[in-house]
């Protein structure tokens, strides 16, 4: 099964030069599933400390035209999030985009408060699962952003039998913390960790993009640069499943 990370550019939209080229990319590799980054369109509404009601509209009027534009994809399965309404607040949803249409597979549940990541003024935790989603013939578990931090959901995943754990990103230039953090997430799951992230700069924080791919076993197999957005792997759900069988993944709780 092949599949994709990226690092696409801060405020991108449907239709846009950038857009094109994205297609282009996708178009070449072909892949069977797809990881964006987190909330892929437009501004980065969390850059502002107070919430604002209009731009809340205006981010999900976007990503309401980034998903027909994502359904468009040569890929067979995309992973994604975007932002809905949860009361007066935004929820930030993931969704698994098969055959056009999308479905929601989890909301994000943990959210940072600092300068250009001011989430917690923005996004409430709606419907908190963690549980897997079918994407052909494997089991998917999908972590927004910070929620990598967190690795008992990692690991939670990798009980459940996911050989792939995707992460759809919007993080800074700093990548140590974000890679240790995949690295670990994969040795403790036994699954393929698979992130992607936004990159540069229009009018929010920097995003410093570097999608990269973690093997079950913790080896970096793959990232992402300005000069090559996308990467594809071939996942070996064989290898994940003999993975878990392993330190520290058979531990019990």
């Amino acid at each position: 099964m092949r599949i994709a990370v990226v690092e696409w550019p801060d405020e991108l939209e449907p239709d846009s030069t950038a857009w094109k080229a994205i297609i282009q990319g996708v178009d070449a590799s072909r892949p069977d599933i797809l990881i964006t980054n987190e909330m892929p369109f437009g501004p980065w509404v969390a850059s502002a400390p107070a919430f604002d009601t209009e731009v809340a509209a205006q981010t999900i009027a976007i990503h309401e035209a980034g998903l027909v534009a994502l359904s468009t994809l040569s890929a067979k399965a995309v992973i994604s999030s975007r932002p809905v309404w949860a009361g007066n607040k935004l929820s930030n949803e993931a969704i698994v985009i098969e055959a056009g249409c999308a479905k929601a597979v989890h909301h994000k549940q943990y959210f940072p408060s600092e300068p250009g990541w001011y989430e917690t003024a923005w996004f409430g935790a709606a419907s908190g699962e963690f549980e897997t989603t079918r994407i052909g013939d494997i089991d998917v578990g999908v972590l927004l952003c910070t929620e990598l931090m967190l690795n008992e959901h990692a690991r939670a995943y990798g009980r459940h039998g996911a050989p792939l754990i995707a992460i759809p990103r919007a993080t800074g230039v700093s990548r140590d913390l974000w890679h240790l953090a995949g690295k670990f997430a994969a040795i403790t799951s036994g699954a393929y960790v698979v992130s992607s992230n936004r990159v540069g700069s229009v009018t929010g924080p920097v995003f410093g993009g570097g999608g990269f791919v973690y093997s079950p076993t913790g080896e970096l197999l793959a990232t992402t640069d300005a000069d090559h957005p996308l990467a594809v792997f071939e996942l070996d759900a064989a290898l994940s499943k003999r993975q878990k069988l392993c330190y520290p993944c058979y531990v019990a709780e």
